[in-house]
């Protein structure tokens, strides 16, 4: 065993993270959480988790559950793909693998949603197999260990980093060493001011001897995101609005939203571009009452700038495109929604408790 894999090793024993997904048998509940964890912190995921275990108890409670009912559960988390992966997932592991995870990489990678990171932490952690895994805890851990000076998150940078986890892989312990090292970047060895002096792998680290420990990781820069204008309409139909389905693939898929519309070109006259887009488009005609909101979002790739009117359904011009329905107020709360739109069921809601106290 070498002295890195020794000292975190020592170190984890006496400073794991107690968390509900640790020091159970159930590699269900190790692929649930790591799934969660994906580009997540612990402390979001908890109570997801403790949310999700509940509701789905296992892969065959999973396999069965509708798309409906598995993104409701998911809702807040984000990366909705993830979601309907993991119902996918279990209804291939309820087909192919009689209801048990794969214990191997090589199978575990054939999942949806499933690469060589989440593979490795699933298969060492779940089934004890001598193997890596690399997350941005153990990243930036390592490259500051061993000073790397190429761009961790590229090609070069990565395949550096995974023959150095290979190097330093303790036989029989992996499960505990990958852990360790997530534990050690999420607590001491964080992205901003790192708490070199408690960290057990400290007389090790030559970014810490070269006094460059602030300089590592060295990552590729981010993309500037584009920003996108949006007109939304809440059309209320008496006691009814209209909200529609988004496809299944793709950003926020499966998920309900109410009508929007990007804006091209010069945000101007937003009424008569709504006015347009709800009659062109939905086949209703409708009165605008007032500007509601502007909400501001981000997303992984754009920014959002969605400008909202409520509206007064007036008359049917065409019948409902698929998948657009009129929805109760209170209905609203049990549709699957991303933060935008359940943001905007939550002023409607509101709204309505206002009305009745009046």
């Amino acid at each position: 065993m070498s002295k890195l894999a020794e000292l975190i090793l020592d170190w984890y024993a006496l400073n794991a993270r107690e968390l509900p997904w640790r020091g159970q048998s159930d590699p269900y509940a190790i692929w649930i959480s790591e799934i969660m964890l994906q580009q997540t912190r612990v402390e979001t995921v908890i109570p997801y988790f403790r949310k999700w275990m509940d509701i789905f108890p296992s892969v065959s409670d999973l396999a069965l559950a509708s798309e409906s009912d598995v993104l409701s559960t998911w809702e807040g988390l984000g990366y909705y793909s993830r979601a309907r992966s993991l119902r996918i997932s279990a209804q291939k592991i309820m087909k192919e693998y009689y209801g048990k995870l794969p214990d191997n990489m090589f199978e575990l990678i054939r999942l949806p949603g499933i690469g060589r990171y989440t593979a490795g932490a699933i298969a060492s952690i779940a089934f004890n197999r001598n193997v890596t895994t690399l997350d941005g805890n153990i990243r930036r851990v390592f490259a500051r260990v061993f000073d790397i000076k190429d761009v961790v998150n590229s090609p070069v940078g990565e395949k550096i980093l995974w023959n150095l986890l290979e190097n330093e892989l303790p036989k029989g312990k992996a499960g505990d060493f990958n852990q360790a090292l997530m534990d050690l970047g999420a607590t001491l060895c964080t992205p901003q001011s790192p708490d070199c002096e408690q960290c057990p792998l400290q007389k090790l680290c030559l970014a810490r001897s070269r006094g460059v420990e602030n300089e590592r990781p060295i990552l590729r820069s981010k993309p500037v995101q584009p920003q996108f204008t949006y007109i939304g309409a809440i059309i209320q139909k008496y006691e009814c609005f209209l909200i529609t389905k988004r496809p299944s693939r793709g950003l926020l898929g499966g998920m309900w939203e109410f009508p929007n519309d990007r804006i091209i070109g010069e945000v101007e006259k937003l009424e008569n571009k709504l006015i347009q887009f709800v009659s062109t488009g939905l086949g209703v005609d409708v009165q605008i009452l007032k500007k509601q909101a502007i909400i501001r979002h981000a997303y992984t790739h754009y920014r959002l700038i969605l400008h909202t009117f409520s509206c007064k359904w007036v008359a049917d011009i065409a019948e409902l495109p698929e998948m657009c329905y009129w929805i109760p107020r209170q209905e609203l709360l049990n549709y699957p929604m991303g933060k935008v739109a359940r943001q905007i069921s939550r002023i409607i809601i509101e709204d309505g408790k206002s009305r009745i106290q009046q």
